[in-house]
């Protein structure tokens, strides 16, 4: 082999490990969630230790992961040019996000590069690439290391569409940890012991959320839209127009940023990062690998019984469609759920809108209820501070009536 190729393949990148180093600090604190037991000639059983500290170079990575066979030809291409370009945009876009304050041109210049890199990001791991050997019937890791580079942004179009929400931890003693799968599907109907390895497609289930920690003081969360609007339908049902590689508008204003969550929702957060790891979980000390011990109720189907996980309800808009017109004079039209002209439903599905208006306004005010007096978030939308009013307002005057 030549020696100039790279055989360490970080499937979760160094980079990114380094955002959750504590201070002054050069290790993680690395927990494996199935040490291998060996059993030694003497038939002596034995179990390797289960947490050690590791520097980001040794943490999460497997030998010749992305590397190409032809024959005697051998290459690091795919680790080194295709990585190499999504880490590179994936960098500045998750440190931009992680610290949103001011809508600024970077904000809205990065927004984009979040989504590719999030797939990638979600089919580098060893258990993304199973996932895809599973779903196209192949056991050739070249061809699969091929899809994987032509198929990574499938998932992009159907989080362009969600609501985003950066939640913060800054106010917390426990910060969020690292999982061997970072960018991670919660949805309360589907435990990972109804999920086996290497798991379905969940994305396209309503109710399924996508979490991905931004570094230990912020996280990612996107919700669909449609469960916005009616947080009470099955979440295991598929969502409107469900659907891979679509051309998307992302509004930057729609964003939301700036809640302080409160420590045990962090605790929330790790355990279904934890749940839904493979085999490895990492943080900057030790006992936040362990969040369970330190939480009332772990069942899967209750962590998100307060609906901490939802944005704020009352900020999410009601919009019907957008459109746009270009200087060639060529335009380009979607309704909310990515329906373009053409489609039987585009604007005319006002029965659907109707009841999703009213259901909508129900969900508001239960979330204001089941959050009151917790931390509200904020978007770059003119007068985001009315929305705030508005919600006070309601809870006073229910608290009046009582």
């Amino acid at each position: 082999m030549d020696d100039k190729l790279s055989h360490i393949h970080h499937y979760v990148p160094e980079w990114y490990q380094k955002r959750f180093l504590e201070p002054g600090c050069d290790k993680l604190h690395l927990l494996n969630l199935h040490p291998q037991t060996v059993t030694l000639p003497n038939g002596t059983r034995f179990t390797h230790n289960d947490y050690r500290t590791k520097p980001p170079s040794k943490c999460f990575y497997s030998d010749d992961l992305y590397m190409l066979r032809f024959g005697r030809l051998v290459t690091d291409r795919i680790e080194r040019q295709f990585f190499g370009m999504v880490d590179r945009r994936g960098a500045i876009a998750v440190d931009t996000f992680s610290n949103l304050k001011a809508f600024d041109k970077g904000f809205a210049q990065t927004q984009g590069n979040i989504p590719p890199y999030m797939g990638a990001q979600r089919f580098r791991t060893p258990r993304g690439l199973d996932w895809l050997k599973q779903q196209t019937g192949t056991a050739d890791h070249n061809r699969t290391l091929a899809i994987m580079a032509n198929t990574f942004q499938q998932h992009a179009t159907m989080w362009a569409e969600g609501i985003w929400e950066v939640v913060s931890a800054k106010n917390c003693t426990v910060k969020f940890i690292i999982s061997d799968e970072p960018v991670t599907f919660y949805n309360s109907r589907l435990p990972p012991s109804l999920n086996k390895y290497p798991g379905t497609e969940e994305l396209a289930n309503l109710g399924t959320r996508t979490i991905f920690p931004l570094g230990p003081d912020s996280c990612l969360i996107i919700t669909h839209l449609q469960f916005t609007r009616d947080p009470n339908q099955n979440p295991v049902t598929t969502r409107i127009n469900a659907r891979q590689y679509d051309n998307v508008m992302m509004y930057a204003g729609n964003v939301q940023f700036g809640r302080e969550i409160e420590e045990d929702e962090v605790l929330r957060i790790n355990l279904i990062l934890k749940m839904k790891a493979s085999r490895y979980v990492a943080a900057g000390k030790k006992e936040w690998l362990y969040p369970e011990k330190h939480m009332k109720r772990t069942g899967w189907a209750v962590l998100d019984n307060d609906w901490f996980l939802f944005p704020n309800l009352w900020k999410v808009p009601f919009t019907k469609a957008i459109s746009m017109g270009y200087m060639d004079g060529s335009s380009w039209a979607a309704d909310e759920y990515g329906r373009h002209p053409g489609h039987p439903k585009f604007q005319n599905d006002q029965e659907r809108r109707d009841r999703e208006w009213v259901t909508k306004e129900l969900a508001k005010r239960k979330w204001a209820k089941l959050r009151r007096g917790k931390s509200l978030s904020h978007t770059y939308e003119h007068g985001d501070h009315i929305y705030d009013q508005f919600m006070n307002e309601y809870l006073e005057s229910i608290a009046k009536k009582r």
